[in-house]
């Protein structure tokens, strides 16, 4: 049975596995790029380092958002695309958001480099740790093309119904930098720089993987000029489809932002440096949710395109009720044992002590988690860009922004790490709307196909 038909009419359950499980160990090993840096620069440099690297988290994140954006966007109309058997329109997909990503890097990280201390500045750097955020975001923006394009290319190729190509892409990237990060960190005694030199080139390997396997893998996407001639329609629907994705990663800058001012202002450095190692140990739990969702987005994609109706709402279900499974194992991890979650990136006895209430209180609704993440997807999935945008933004603009703001006046140091889960808990009531009313529309949809098949 060919890709196409198996996801249209093979067992749901086997096939989000199927999808799922290598998108899965790659955003795994692939968050091990941020982790491993912050693990080796925790115990080969210091605390202090930690922070330096958690203050240049937004610029980073700026990079994943335009990876995503081309990535999510021009994937969704790939996948529907091939669910209607119109690969022609698939391949315009791959090749403009290709061009797209890589001129939206170059404009963007140009910028960051003239501007790159008052960039730091305006990060809430203090002059203690100034200089380890100079060191590592001076490498760092070298590797901005590169890992848009990564993250870009992991999607098309994920999309085209290739999941395990897609994770050889993440896995050879994090395995180079864990190889890579102790020889320039301990051996060469380079420390933050070390971190960021070995991460920039695992990124350019992983770019000459994708690139490799466009051009020699069995991909639908062969090198093709014409496949790069910039096309108006397609260039507004990965726009369209994709800024939510964009978007919900330059609040999460903003936020990171607002965080460490808003430390700053109630704690120290210290707390910097925990709330750095609390991203980094939020990126592995929350990575197989994430990955459960690319798999159902891309047989939601399928279906959906196909006007399989009754396979659509049967795939969310079977996804809300493992990425609830997924969550509620993360929350039992890092609420009962974040002594051991902080004492894998650093040995000082001080974070350790301080750091344990700022995590639990982060994850008390950690469980929500997969239906939030399911519910941004399956919009996207199905190309409704307005309710994508609602849900993936409502997290963070709506009731995250605000509580970061109001809380600490209140409860200091604790309002803020209490902002999270209530924004959890807001938005997950939110998204829980949403998908129930869009299910009465595909089942209104159902009924209609129904009754034009038996006319």
């Amino acid at each position: 049975m060919e890709e196409r038909e198996l996801i249209l009419k093979g067992n749901l359950r086997k096939l989000l596995f199927k999808f799922s499980l290598p998108a899965t160990i790659g955003l795994v090993v692939s968050a091990l790029y941020n982790v491993v840096d912050t693990l080796y620069v925790g115990h080969g440099v210091g605390p202090l380092a930690i922070a330096g690297l958690a203050i240049v988290l937004p610029v980073q994140i700026l990079m994943f958002a335009v990876g995503m954006m081309m990535g999510v966007g021009s994937g969704s109309i790939i996948s529907r695309s091939l669910g209607k058997n119109d690969k022609n329109k698939a391949i315009f997909a791959a090749g403009n958001g290709i061009i797209l990503n890589f001129l939206l890097s170059l404009i963007l990280m140009i910028p960051c480099y003239i501007f790159l201390d008052k960039i730091l500045v305006f990060l809430g750097a203090s002059k203690d740790i100034f200089i380890y955020s100079k060191e590592y975001l001076n490498i760092i923006l070298a590797g901005f093309i590169f890992q848009s394009f990564n993250i870009t290319g992991n999607n098309i190729i994920r999309a085209e119904g290739k999941p395990a190509a897609s994770m050889y892409v993440l896995v050879l990237g994090a395995v180079l930098n864990i190889i890579l990060d102790p020889i320039f960190i301990f051996v060469f005694k380079m420390g933050v720089k070390g971190a960021a030199i070995a991460t920039v080139i695992s990124q350019i390997l992983s770019t000459l993987y994708i690139l490799f396997y466009f051009t020699f893998g069995k991909s639908t996407f062969k090198p093709d000029l014409k496949m790069f001639y910039l096309k108006n329609y397609i260039i507004k629907e990965i726009f369209k489809i994709g800024f939510p994705s964009f978007l919900v990663s330059i609040v999460d800058s903003v936020i990171f932002i607002l965080f460490n001012r808003s430390i700053m202002k109630y704690g120290d450095d210290i707390y910097i440096a925990i709330m750095g190692i609390s991203i980094r140990v939020m990126d592995i739990t929350i990575m197989p949710i994430i990955g459960i969702t690319q798999g159902f987005s891309t047989i939601t994609g399928f279906n959906y395109g196909a006007k399989n109706y009754t396979r659509v709402k049967l795939i969310l279900k079977e996804s809300v009720i493992w990425t609830t499974i997924i969550s509620a194992i993360s929350f039992i991890l890092m609420f009962g044992f974040p002594n051991l979650m902080l004492e894998i990136f650093s040995s000082s006895q001080d974070l350790i002590s301080r750091g344990i209430v700022p995590l639990r209180i982060t994850t008390v609704f950690f469980i929500t988690l997969g239906i939030q993440f399911i519910g941004g997807s399956f919009f996207q999935a199905i190309g409704k860009a307005l309710p994508a945008l609602i849900l993936n933004i409502a997290r963070q603009v709506i009731f995250l922004i605000p509580a970061i703001i109001i809380l600490p006046v209140f409860f200091k140091l604790n309002g803020v790490w209490a902002s999270l889960p209530l924004s959890d808990f807001l938005a997950t009531l939110l998204t829980i709307i949403f998908i129930l009313n869009e299910l009465k529309t595909i089942k209104n949809l159902q009924l209609k196909r129904n009754i034009d098949e038996n006319l």
